[in-house]
């Protein structure tokens, strides 16, 4: 078994640079002209007034970053971060790719908050290009649903306040709740953050209620890949996540069998680690067809009692809304998902 952090349906990993100090160092402070988690660089055009919110301090992974004014010209850098940001009402100037296609239009919950003004894609996954986020000029750079590093944090503050990752969790395993909560305070906007995370709530509770039996039932989600290999998600992934807060829990034996990692890729003889009471596969038709061909998936419990699920990642987009689990993407997720549920008996 080996495992990793991967958090998104493409199998390339890629590993983080290391950064030459003195050359990034030179970049971003001749773009900007400022200091280690020292005053944000000016947003061009018209500067906004402190509201009666701010300064606000946000405590994360690296410490805590005091953000004086409301921001006005954001970029996030977790791989979902857009989401919470675009639902209080603030456009990012600048995002990361995580699905390649349109990665700022394409998904049918943040379509028409877009709109005609896409952002600067500014890198794929933990790999940030740093002469691109400094010339945006942002006054905050959001990184809640990432892998930043020490010295890619480091880095950004000579160019912006950076909000890093929730202190107390591993990366990627934040709930989105605490995710949501930061940039929300962030932005200055905890009241209406509050509503949302509300709203969100009351939407599993009435999944809840509606299906009590669901209720303890285990879940395990997965990803085929390739012939004969596939990757289990941790019960703190995003997308085990959600089912949770429809009322399935994971089993002792998953729980054991994932540790503290995000992913653990495994192969076809390890399909014992996926049995539960439902178990969900995201990937796409080919993918699904072959784990459906796998002599020994073909063996298992949950395939033959007809307990297993296929979510596409896209085409419709559930298993990019489960990835994404964000107070825009869950609405979706709930309407497209438990119907599906439903239909397995």
């Amino acid at each position: 078994m080996s495992v990793g952090t991967r958090p998104g349906p493409t199998r390339i990993v890629r590993h983080i640079p290391r950064l030459v100090a003195a050359v990034v160092a030179a970049l971003v402070l001749g773009a900007c002209g400022g200091g280690a988690d020292g005053d944000a660089a000016e947003p061009s055009g018209k500067a906004g007034a402190s509201s009666a919110a701010f300064p606000v301090t946000v405590e994360h992974k690296y410490g805590s970053t005091t953000i004086e004014s409301e921001p006005k010209k954001v970029v996030t850098l977790g791989l979902s971060d857009q989401d919470a940001v675009l639902a209080l009402g603030v456009k990012p100037v600048g995002s990361v790719d995580w699905f390649k296609e349109q990665p700022y239009g394409k998904w049918p919950w943040t379509k028409d908050l877009w709109g005609s003004t896409p952002p600067q894609i500014v890198g794929e996954r933990d790999e940030y290009n740093m002469e691109k986020i400094a010339a945006l000029q942002p006054d905050l750079i959001v990184a809640q649903y990432s892998g930043m590093k020490k010295e890619q944090y480091e880095t950004l503050s000579k160019i912006a306040k950076v909000v890093a990752q929730p202190k107390g969790h591993e990366d990627y395993q934040a709930p989105w709740q605490v995710m949501t909560e930061q940039i929300g305070k962030a932005l200055g906007k905890d009241d209406e953050t509050e509503k949302l995370i509300a709203g969100i709530d009351a939407r599993f509770k009435a999944v809840r209620d509606d299906h009590p039996e669901w209720k303890g039932l285990t879940v395990t989600v997965g990803e085929p890949y390739e012939p004969g290999k596939f990757s289990a998600f941790s019960p703190k992934d995003p997308k085990v996540i959600f089912l949770s807060e429809m009322g399935f829990t994971t089993s002792e034996e998953y729980r054991t069998a994932l540790g503290k990692e995000n992913i653990a890729d495994l192969s076809s003889e390890r399909l014992d680690v996926m049995e539960a009471d439902r178990t969900v596969w995201l990937g796409t038709p080919d993918t699904e067809k072959a784990m459906k061909a796998d002599p020994l998936y073909k063996k298992t419990k949950v395939h033959q009692e007809k307990r297993d699920l296929f979510l596409p990642y896209d085409s419709p987009d559930i298993g990019a809304a489960l990835s994404f689990n964000t107070v825009l993407s869950i609405p979706y997720a709930i309407d497209q998902v438990v119907p599906m549920l439903e239909a397995i008996k």
